[in-house]
């Protein structure tokens, strides 16, 4: 799979279901914010709801940060209404909830599993230029935390805020930043 940071998104235009509507939604609808994907595999599954219910709770956060959240499967927004009408944990979602039967964006961004017709969970953080800044690809068998994206939207936010600082591991907003080269100095 071809490394995708620092490579500029597609500006893809997806039917989603969202505020109780079916709408359509282009990634450039939301330039100059930061875009948080979450692919998924599907709707009506068991951990799907705990990770889309978790980033639910979080996304007044990414909100504040000024991100969007999209979370994404090759389900289709019949679906994601039905299962939003249908379920406790799903209703909370407050974030367009976007479909890609075809799989177009899946397998642009790489998380397609073509003998399935579904999606790996994936996760991406883009910046308000369209750029991918951050992204894990993993088991459908492991779930995700969105209180990690939380933190890794926060880091991607202050290195592009702050030229020349790194975050170190598990950095979170107020703890100690680097400078490369000049926290190497004297420490080799």
């Amino acid at each position: 799979m071809e490394n995708l940071i620092g490579k500029k998104i597609q500006d893809f235009e997806l039917e989603a279901y969202h505020e109780n509507k079916i709408k359509k939604i282009k990634f450039s609808d939301y330039k100059g914010k930061w875009i948080v994907l979450i692919f998924y595999p599907a709707d009506f599954t068991f951990v799907c709801p705990t990770e889309l219910e978790e980033a639910a709770e979080l996304y007044p956060e990414f909100k504040k940060l000024g991100a969007e959240v999209l979370s994404v499967s090759t389900d289709t927004v019949f679906v994601h209404k039905a299962w939003h009408d249908a379920s406790k944990a799903i209703k909370k979602i407050k974030y367009p909830m976007l479909a890609d039967p075809t799989g177009k964006l899946c397998r642009a961004l790489g998380t397609y599993i073509e003998e399935e017709g579904l999606s790996l969970r994936g996760s991406f953080i883009i910046d308000p230029n369209g750029v991918i800044k951050a992204y894990e690809i993993h088991d459908n068998s492991i779930g995700r935390s969105a209180k990690e994206l939380l933190r890794k939207l926060q880091a991607a936010r202050f290195v592009s805020e702050h030229k020349g600082q790194v975050c170190p591991a598990s950095w979170t907003p107020g703890k100690k930043t680097l400078k490369p080269g000049l926290d190497l100095v004297g420490k080799i």
